[in-house]
C-alpha cells in the first residue's frame, strides 16, 4: 500500500459540553440568590416586629444614651483625678536613686507634663542620639532633654564633657531645640558646666533635680538663661 493510503482520516472535532466549572458557578449563584433572598426576608420580618413593638426601640435608645452618658463621665473623672495627680506629682531624691535608667526618664517626663508640657515623651533607647525626653512647653519652646541616671547618686560617676558634646551635636540640629538640657541624679564635671555655658546648654545636677521634683515650681523658672518665649 502507498504511504498515502496508510494516512488515518482526519478525526471529527468534538462538539463541546459545558463542563462542572460552569455548573459550579450556577449552584453558587443560586445559593447566593437564596441567601439574599432570606436576609431580606429576615430584616422585613425584624422591622415589621420592631414596628409592632416599638416600645423596645425607647428602652433600647435610652439604655444606649445612660450608657454613653455614664462612659463620658468616667473618662471626665479619670481625666480630672489624672490633673490632680499631675499637679501633685513629687519626688524626692533617694526614691530617683532607686529607679531604673529607663523609669528615671519616666520621671523627668512626668515632671515635665506636671509643669504644662502636655506633650511631653519618652524617647530613650537604642538611637537615640541624645534625646531620651522632648516636650514642648506653654510658651511653645521645644525641650530635648538627655538623662544621666546614677544608681549610687553623688557616689556614681560624674557627667563630664564627652556627653555634653553628644546633647551639642544633636538636640539642635537633629532634633530642633531650642533649649537642650541634660539632668542627672549625680555629679558633674567643672569642665563640663564651663562647657555647657560656652555651648548655651543647661544642666540639672542633682542640687537643681532635688529642688524641681520636690516642688512644683517648672524646671524653666530653676534654669538660668533660658531663652525667652
Amino acid at each position: 500500500m502507498s504511504p498515502r493510503a496508510r494516512r488515518r482520516p482526519p478525526a471529527r472535532r468534538r462538539t463541546r459540553r459545558p463542563g462542572k466549572r460552569r455548573q459550579r458557578a450556577d449552584d453558587r449563584l443560586i445559593g447566593l440568590l437564596v441567601a439574599a433572598a432570606l436576609a431580606v426576608a429576615l430584616m422585613v420580618a425584624a422591622v415589621n416586629w420592631l414596628l409592632a413593638h416599638w416600645w423596645i426601640l425607647i428602652v433600647i435608645g435610652t439604655l444606649a444614651i445612660l450608657a454613653s452618658g455614664g462612659w463620658l463621665h468616667q473618662k471626665r473623672q479619670r481625666a480630672r483625678w489624672e490633673a490632680v495627680r499631675t499637679r501633685g506629682l513629687r519626688y524626692r531624691l533617694p526614691q530617683l536613686d532607686a529607679l531604673h535608667h529607663s523609669r528615671f526618664e519616666d520621671a523627668v517626663r512626668d515632671l515635665l507634663r506636671r509643669d504644662g508640657c502636655r506633650d511631653a515623651v519618652r524617647v530613650g533607647g537604642g538611637g537615640d542620639l541624645g534625646a531620651d525626653v522632648k516636650a514642648t512647653d506653654p510658651y511653645g519652646r521645644h525641650w530635648v532633654i538627655q538623662c544621666k541616671h546614677r544608681r549610687n547618686g553623688l557616689a556614681g560617676s560624674a557627667v563630664g564633657t564627652p556627653d555634653l558634646q553628644v546633647l551639642n551635636g544633636t538636640a539642635r540640629q537633629v532634633h530642633g531645640a531650642d533649649i537642650a538640657v541634660i539632668v542627672t541624679n549625680g555629679r558633674v564635671t567643672a569642665p563640663a558646666v564651663t562647657f555647657a555655658e560656652q555651648q548655651r546648654l543647661h544642666v540639672v545636677d542633682r542640687h537643681t533635680l532635688g529642688v524641681w521634683a520636690s516642688g512644683s515650681r517648672p524646671l524653666w523658672e530653676l534654669l538660668r538663661a533660658v531663652p525667652p518665649p
